[in-house]
């Protein structure tokens, strides 16, 4: 489809009427290719009856392909003001299917912003997109109140997010994205289909919510994680010293072999290490 799908003018005009240089200090790179666009879009996959939350949606091409491709409402969380009035033209268009809330997205209340069905689908500020992911895996509830979370990330932290045990980008997000969610790298994206065109490789990646894993309390399970991948290179006996009196009794509960390092880990292996501790804690506490 052509840059006229919509009706609305071309995307290069709205950011020339606009003044929507891209700002390096917000992580901003726009995505002005309207194929692309739509095919970010298809990838989350029907959006009929969802809301869709975008963060960041600058100019807003992907908004405008999530409308296009039948999103029953698009919330669109940006902090940049110079993007509103552009926004306002889409909202326009589409009556009651675009509501853009100007604010941070590391500061959402999601819960209150969106109710019923809905499905996350962004092309992330660089800048923040590593701590949000986090957060909305990390959330205390689950399933969380996403179905799905289709974003586009550096293709380098996409590949982390993804990581098989014993690969060496196996880390922290790895253990963290795996654990709650099915994974999957949907197709890279390259660099000219921005504008400005960052200095790196894009990659959209597809995170499905699991079922809730009993027994791996997941504020453990980021410290567990923090200190094996904290020294790497050193064997669990020594890189958990600071959670543990006792690590090599406590790998030996798990299972675990004291002289492995972090990344020869699987995910059950760190969540089975959360558990123990979180008893171990559990206990002292009571004595």
């Amino acid at each position: 489809m052509g840059q006229d799908h919509d009706s609305l003018p071309p995307l290069r005009e709205v950011i020339a009427r606009h003044g929507l240089a891209a700002r390096k200090s917000l992580g901003q790179n726009f995505l002005l290719d309207l194929n692309l666009t739509r095919r970010i879009a298809r990838a989350a996959g029907p959006l009929d009856g969802f809301t869709v939350v975008e963060v960041g949606p600058g100019p807003g091409g992907l908004t405008r392909a999530l409308l296009a491709e039948g999103a029953g409402k698009v919330v669109a969380i940006e902090r940049d003001e110079r993007a509103l009035p552009a926004l306002a033209e889409i909202a326009e268009h589409y009556r009651g299917r675009l509501d853009v809330v100007h604010g941070d997205a590391l500061a959402a209340d999601w819960d209150a912003l969106v109710t019923g069905p809905a499905k996350i689908v962004a092309n992330l500020p660089y800048n923040i997109a590593t701590p949000l992911l986090i957060g909305w895996l990390t959330a205390e509830a689950w399933p969380p109140w996403f179905a799905s979370a289709t974003l586009m990330f550096q293709k380098e932290v996409a590949e982390r997010i993804v990581a098989p045990p014993g690969s060496k980008t196996f880390g922290r997000l790895s253990v963290i994205s795996q654990w709650r969610c099915t994974a999957q790298r949907l197709f890279d994206v390259d660099r000219r289909a921005f504008t400005p065109p960052p200095k790196i490789t894009s990659s959209v990646v597809q995170l499905t919510p699991a079922a809730a894993v009993a027994g791996c309390p997941v504020a453990m399970l980021e410290k567990v994680t923090a200190a094996a991948f904290g020294q790497r290179r050193k064997m669990l006996r020594s890189s958990l010293k600071s959670l543990t009196d006792d690590p090599i009794g406590l790998l030996a509960a798990a299972g675990i072999d004291e002289t492995r390092r972090a990344e020869e880990l699987s995910v059950a292996d760190f969540c089975r290490l959360a558990g123990l501790l979180s008893k171990a804690g559990r206990r002292t506490m009571a004595e």
